[in-house]
């Protein structure tokens, strides 16, 4: 297996960078990873993973939710629930800072849930999905052919009202040239809304190493607002808005109470998740996870 080994910070190319926490791999090998930190843009980043080619089975778990559409188990259950809602209120996002009707491409687009809320709403769609089972899926349950990586570099350049990518930039190895091609594909007046765990959350401090959106070594990079902010400045972006999920929080905690306790503390996860949400009322740059809305500059 081959490994990447940081010696400058994946966005900002600072060698001021050093290690920080030790988290487990909970949901799949059980293995160790260290996080590191630059101090200048504020990443953390997950220090020797597993190249591109070689972390496909760090995602083979029936757990990961994004692929499989599961319901098994009372927080798959939840999760399924609340995510009706939260595809309502994204589609809402996504209208309000583009337009009534337009093209979208959804990058990491899971089971296809979101694109096929999109299609109802008369949005002319395309959907970009790595894992084979979620393609399948999305296949299935929506009558969606949803296309592999590769074709990202086939797209016809400002085309796109609106691309998202929802909880997918943490997992891309080749961030800069990921975001180049975002940029090059965004058609004028277009807008890119990117969601991304943030560790600088009350959940994150509450669960520290055992905090679920850190998610190594599937999680290469755990941003900021700051880092965000550096990231698409480097390619002619700017950042327009950003947006709490609130409730990332509530979810988050669940998971991670399971991972420190070895089950889940539904009371406690929930005062937790609460306690994080209230935290953020003041200053939303520490909620739990973040949208942030991205033109060119």
């Amino acid at each position: 297996m081959n490994r990447i080994h940081y010696t400058h910070c994946p966005v900002c190319h600072s060698s001021n960078i050093n290690p920080l926490l030790t988290v487990k791999d909970f949901s799949v090998s059980k293995e160790d990873f260290v996080i590191w930190q630059c101090s200048d843009c504020s990443l953390r980043f997950t220090q020797d993973v597993p190249d591109e080619d070689s972390i496909g089975p760090y995602y083979q778990s029936q757990d990961y939710i994004s692929h499989t559409n599961t319901d098994k188990g009372l927080l798959n259950k939840l999760y399924q629930r609340v995510r009706k809602r939260t595809l309502e209120q994204k589609a809402k996002l996504i209208i309000s800072n583009t337009k009534e009707k337009g093209r979208i491409l959804d990058i990491g687009a899971g089971v296809g849930a979101f694109l096929s809320v999109m299609k109802e709403k008369g949005w002319e769609i395309k959907g970009v999905e790595p894992d084979e089972v979620a393609r399948k899926n999305a296949l299935q349950l929506f009558g969606l052919p949803l296309e592999q990586p590769a074709a990202l570099q086939q797209l016809l350049p400002a085309t796109y009202d609106a691309i998202t990518l929802w909880h997918v930039l943490e997992h891309v190895h080749q961030l800069h040239d990921y975001v180049e091609q975002l940029k090059n594909l965004l058609a004028p007046n277009g807008k890119i809304f990117i969601a991304v765990p943030n560790y600088t959350s009350g959940d994150a401090g509450i669960y520290r190493t055992f905090w679920a959106a850190y998610d190594v070594p599937r999680h290469l990079y755990h941003f900021t607002p700051k880092s965000i902010e550096n990231l698409v400045k480097q390619h002619g972006l700017k950042l327009t808005a950003k947006k709490p999920m609130w409730f990332d929080s509530f979810y988050i905690s669940l998971l991670s109470s399971k991972y420190k306790n070895g089950s889940t503390s539904w009371i406690g996860a929930g005062v937790n998740g609460l306690r994080s949400n209230l935290s953020a009322l003041a200053n939303k740059d520490r909620c739990s996870s973040l949208i942030y809305v991205i033109e060119k500059a």
